[in-house]
């Protein structure tokens, strides 16, 4: 069970009631913590203005938007991720299969121009983001919130429902980006899973399966990077959802939150620090996340990485996910310390120009 531990004095965080539409009234975006999904982006209506204050131009206003949804789906034996992205140029998808006990990952992607032969959803609560091709198809379907992954890739049959446990709250947030752009970012870790999963023709049962996802989108940076680290873990003290990241979603408010059996704790910032060797291709050594005020101190040993660079002239992208296990302690806002032995998780170092 957990502890009480001292060491961190227990501070609250608050957020507000989500707005019905991120851009209000005035053409300018709502920032915060909320206390739910936003029905609606309303992108057409931000009043989107240039580094000089001069309005910019519809062909700036489209092609500086960008988006992607992320699914983990995490079972006693497999890891599933997967992702669809719009960067307005160009549209991509990836999906891996993770076999954690033989620790073998194999996986796929997708790339399509300039819009073409896949879609995104605009609203967090209500769409449907897909991508089809000779190697497979992926779909992220949202009805009220609720999500529902359809994936035939990879040997992989899935026809699954994402679903929170009573009264858990997404963390959803909005913060402003660079000089004139903003990020709404969306994420919920630790839902229940409900369905059908197929792995090579073999029947997987759901009782021990948990799932997250991101959905994230805005005026970025064109040139960004960060750090990111994710939990969707059944233990025996309950239910454990982390999504930890640096680098982005930094001014005034941060996109860190812990969840212990669907109730949700926002934290403050972590420190990531760990030693890249960009000349070898296998993960290595460990990282470190903490936080200054002590809420924070985990050891991720990682076992698997999923890794991508693409070098396009005007886009680049230099990925690796990170899979493998957490080991430390998170001191949730009520004060109790939860320790973490040997949890399957996921980091992420990131560089994207787009």
């Amino acid at each position: 069970m957990p502890d009480k531990s001292p060491p961190w004095t227990p501070k609250t965080l608050t957020s507000a009631a989500a707005p019905k539409k991120l851009i209000d009234e005035t053409g300018c975006p709502v920032y915060g913590h909320f206390d739910g999904p936003v029905e609606q982006l309303a992108v057409d209506k931000f009043a989107y203005f240039n580094e000089m204050d001069k309005s910019a131009s519809s062909w700036s206003k489209h092609f500086d938007y960008k988006q992607f949804q992320f699914v983990s789906i995490v079972t006693p034996h497999f890891v599933i991720g997967m992702a669809i992205a719009d960067i307005r140029y160009l549209g991509s998808a990836f999906c891996y299969l993770y076999d954690i006990h033989g620790n073998r990952l194999i996986e796929t992607s997708w790339l399509r121009p300039l819009g073409m032969g896949y879609q995104m959803s605009s609203s967090p609560m209500q769409g449907v983001a897909k991508i089809k091709g000779a190697k497979g198809g992926l779909e992220f379907a949202i009805e009220q919130g609720v999500w529902r992954v359809k994936l035939d890739a990879l040997g992989i049959e899935a026809d699954l429902t994402l679903h929170p446990t009573a009264l858990s709250l997404p963390m959803s947030m909005c913060n402003p980006t660079g000089y004139s752009g903003w990020t709404y970012t969306q994420k919920h870790n630790a839902l229940n899973v409900k369905g059908s999963l197929l792995i090579n023709h073999e029947p997987q049962p759901l009782q021990r399966v948990t799932a997250g996802y991101d959905f994230s989108a805005g005026y970025m940076r064109r040139e960004t990077s960060w750090r990111w680290a994710s939990i969707n873990s059944l233990t025996e003290q309950g239910s454990i959802g982390l999504n930890l990241a640096a680098g982005v979603n930094e001014t005034g408010c941060h996109e860190n939150v812990f969840w212990h059996d669907g109730e949700r704790h926002l934290l403050g910032p972590v420190h990531f620090e760990f030693v890249r060797q960009r000349d070898r291709s296998e993960p290595v050594g460990h990282w470190r996340i903490y936080s200054d005020n002590g809420q924070v101190e985990l050891m991720f040993t990682a076992q698997n990485c999923r890794q991508e660079k693409l070098n396009l002239w005007l886009l680049k992208s230099n990925f690796r996910q990170y899979l493998g296990f957490f080991d430390g302690y998170i001191i949730d806002n009520f004060g109790q310390k939860h320790l973490l032995q040997a949890v399957q998780g996921l980091t992420e170092d990131h560089f994207a120009r787009w």
